[in-house]
């Protein structure tokens, strides 16, 4: 339902593969999903936290390649970089909330503030949410020369999502969506093939 929202600043490179076993066993991912009440309405506050062996390079490179999240990412249909400023980017997406027995295209225009190879902060410009702001935060690890990835963020739907099942439902849409993020960043590339110039 909410993955593609809560994955708007992210981009890939291609479809899910498997992902590249690590060296020494990496902390499982861990989210959290908090619903609090804002002006009579709820606010959904998310923290995620996953480890991968692939190196901040690498990370940084697939998840500010945006043009090519929907290859990857849950419900997302479509992600454009609409202009880009520095270290500011404007972002427009299409995607789909699924909930029940129902489904809802959403559309969103975002504002991306990345920090090279450190953060990357989201905030909407307009769509379909009433509120939306995150935080990615990328953190090297020494001992195995990975990358531990955390996202934190605060989201309001200005659509219906039931209250007793709001909850678990964005938690589980949100522990897929970083299982996959998290599987894309360790899977392994295939090596670039040069053309040989033809005499």
């Amino acid at each position: 339902m909410m993955r593609f929202l809560v994955f708007l600043l992210l981009g890939v490179t291609a479809q899910l593969g498997m992902a590249q076993a690590p060296k020494l066993e990496l902390p499982k991912l861990e989210v959290s999903v908090n619903r609090v009440e804002q002006d009579a309405q709820h606010m959904y506050e998310v923290d995620a936290t996953g480890t991968v062996a692939a190196p901040l390079p690498k990370v940084w490179r697939i998840l500010t390649g945006y043009e090519r999240m929907a290859e990857f990412v849950p419900d997302m249909e479509s992600c454009k970089v609409l202009s880009r400023n520095g270290n500011e980017v404007i972002i427009e997406q299409f995607g789909v909330a699924r909930f029940l027995f129902m489904s809802k295209t959403i559309h969103l225009i975002v504002r991306a503030v990345e920090q090279p190879m450190s953060s990357i902060d989201i905030s909407l410009i307009s769509g379909d949410m009433k509120h939306y702001e995150s935080h990615w935060e990328l953190v090297p690890v020494p001992e195995t020369g990975g990358t531990k990835v955390i996202y934190k963020g605060r989201m309001m739907p200005n659509f219906y999502v039931p209250g007793i099942l709001g909850s678990k439902m964005i938690r589980s849409d949100i522990e897929r969506m970083m299982s996959a993020v998290l599987a894309r960043l360790d899977r392994r590339d295939a090596p670039r093939v040069e053309a040989i110039p033809q005499s």
